[in-house]
């Protein structure tokens, strides 16, 4: 079995990381795009974006080919140490079913927490990238 750094793993994106130029700029190399949705969540915007649980919900974003280094580079070396990982199964357009991880927050944004600034650059990148807004 292959564990080393150049193993692949299934992320589902659901905020600005879903911009492979954003990825690009932080050294992570995004491979195999692929537009998804999970079932049994919704998207929040706080300060930044999460997935919150919600069984009538649904949240789409973007599915990457990401190795364990590039995972670390996105959150623990870009301070966002609040997100950690959990599994996930998205679905993809084609309606293939795929295990993903998903980074969310432990503790879900404040009630009345918002960022427009955010929202307005998440809202472009999607529309961008094709993925079914909110």
């Amino acid at each position: 079995m292959d564990n080393s750094g150049h193993r692949l793993h299934e992320v589902f994106f659901y905020g600005l990381y879903m911009d492979p130029e954003i990825l690009t700029s932080k050294e992570v190399t995004p491979r195999n795009p692929r537009i998804a949705t999970v079932k049994g969540y919704k998207l929040r915007i706080g300060k930044l974006a999460t997935l919150l649980r919600d069984e009538n919900s649904k949240a789409s974003g973007i599915i990457y080919s990401l190795t364990h280094d590039e995972i670390d580079k996105l959150y623990k070396d870009s301070g966002f140490l609040a997100y950690v990982p959990e599994s996930l199964t998205a679905t993809t357009k084609d309606n293939a079913t795929l295990s993903v991880l998903c980074c969310n927050l432990r503790v879900p944004p404040a009630t009345g927490e918002n960022n427009p600034e955010y929202l307005e650059k998440l809202t472009a990148c999607m529309k961008k990238y094709n993925v079914p807004i909110f």
